[in-house]
């Protein structure tokens, strides 16, 4: 099936539903170039292939009839699978139902047929834990894919499914999308449920969507897994009534701020600078009005308040797995950098908890601002190229310490988590060592319609859906 990774996953449901193939041939397809990925790639952590076969003899008539599909290692409980977050601490204990993503996946024809690698309680921006090993990115080896979703990234880049489950609470989508040159979209606070597991596991900051290679497949499954449950502690404004009928109507000219520095007025990487200017030129081309513009957010204020956010979570996720397994948390049973966050988290007070959700509140008051002059926001969504492999310490314990190289590098992505606005990497620079460099444009709240007509115009006017690199042995 040479042919497999030219079509998305729309492409390939066609060719399913029109009966010139099978979701039976598809699904080994995808296992042959997953297991002749999986030795330079270490994408897959989890394999369910038999599950996956199972399921393609009388696939869902959905809009993904048929099409593999991989679920990420943090969330998208299924049942049969474990899901260990890449934790030494969490046992392999295979899920007994599906958590209500999984079950709107599959709906949608979709076909797990494993997990994808990521670090340690997806607390990074690469994808290299003790447990799992290093993820590779297909465009180079020896650099990162990318966190959290580093695994369904590195995946999707090698045409090995053509879209997989991602979720974002820090630019999880974001960063791998743009490490691995796809299209990501982290949705608005509350557009997707994680129940019934979970009420709110990061206080409003995460959401769940995929990585994919066009934009329509982005906008279909959000058609497709969007929606709130009873009792979800955070409801979006309504959606679209079709955010894939939506891409069809090219936007209406926009007014749309850029980034070349970070908020504090830090330099970016040259390419990374080059990136936005490439962007801002084509948007500026197709009739948009471009200008260097950013909303005026405190880093010095957000980063300590989503960092309280996030260590306070760590510690309550760390305590309820020993509860509910037995087993006391000790420093040998973690990394170095997450056995520090997991400490600092234990000493959050509510006080702090508190002054963290206001600062973060506010913060979102002033992008809300923003975004009455300018429809959109354009930034890079990293502050280098991805970084080789090994470029971190996670053997650290000082919190400090170990994340202070990581904010430079992800300077932008954790404040639409903060916001809860909807954010999409677009893949449209590649740099002078053939590694990607996305660009990231931020919409208003509720907004990902919008952003879906954008990155589809952008799509039209310089594509890169047939921009993968296959793995050949």
């Amino acid at each position: 099936m040479k042919e497999y990774a030219e079509h998305d996953g729309l492409g390939l449901a066609s060719l399913v539903r029109n009966k010139d193939v099978s979701a039976s041939e598809l699904v080994e397809e995808a296992i042959r170039r997953a297991e002749r990925a999986q030795p330079k790639l270490n994408a897959v952590v989890f394999r369910d292939y038999d599950g996956a076969r199972a399921a393609a003899k009388a696939p869902p008539s959905g809009p993904f009839m048929g099409v593999p599909f991989f679920l990420k290692d943090i969330f998208g409980l299924a049942k049969g699978m474990p899901t260990r977050q890449a934790s030494r601490f969490m046992p392999p204990v295979p899920s007994d139902h599906d958590s209500e993503l999984t079950h709107r996946f599959r709906k949608a024809g979709l076909l797990p047929l494993g997990k994808t690698n990521v670090p340690e309680f997806g607390l990074v921006a690469t994808t290299e834990s003790k447990l799992y090993g290093p993820a590779h990115n297909p465009w180079k080896f020896s650099h990162s894919t990318g966190g959290s979703s580093g695994g369904s990234a590195a995946l999707v880049a090698a045409g090995v499914v053509p879209l997989a489950h991602a979720n974002d609470g820090g630019g999880s989508i974001r960063i791998p999308a743009s490490a691995c040159g796809l299209v990501g979209l982290k949705p608005t606070r509350g557009r997707t449920s994680f129940a019934p597991d979970f009420g709110d596991p990061l206080d409003g900051l995460a959401s769940d969507l995929v990585v994919s290679r066009s934009v329509r497949d982005t906008a279909a499954v959000l058609d497709a897994v969007q929606g709130n449950v009873l009792g979800d502690p955070y409801w979006a404004p309504p959606p679209s009534p079709s955010y894939l009928n939506a891409i069809e109507r090219p936007p209406v000219a926009l007014r749309i701020g850029f980034a070349t520095t970070t908020l504090d007025g830090q330099s970016l990487h040259p390419d990374c600078v080059a990136a936005v200017k490439n962007a801002a030129k084509l948007l500026e081309g197709l009739g948009h009005h471009v200008e260097e513009a950013a909303p005026k957010l405190d880093q010095a204020t957000l980063v300590p308040g989503f960092m309280a956010y996030w260590c306070a979570h760590l510690a309550v996720g760390i305590d309820t797995i020993a509860q509910m397994t037995g087993q006391t948390p000790s420093r040998e049973n973690f990394e170095g950098m997450t056995w520090g966050l997991y400490q600092a988290g234990k000493a959050v007070s509510a006080v702090q908890y508190l002054t963290a959700k206001g600062a973060l509140q506010m913060a979102s008051r002033e992008a809300a601002g923003f975004h009455q002059t300018y429809d959109v926001w354009l930034t890079p969504v990293l502050g280098r190229p991805p970084v080789p492999l090994g470029s971190f310490n996670f053997d650290e314990t000082d919190p400090v310490k170990a994340f202070a190289p990581m904010v430079d590098y992800v300077p932008f992505t954790a404040m639409q988590n903060a916001t809860g606005q909807p954010a999409i990497n677009v893949p449209l620079y590649w740099n002078g060592e053939g590694l990607p460099i996305g660009t990231q444009f931020v919409g208003r709240y509720g907004a990902e319609d919008l952003l879906l007509q954008l990155a589809r115009q952008l799509e039209q006017a310089q594509p890169w859906a047939q921009r993968y690199r296959a793995i050949e042995l």
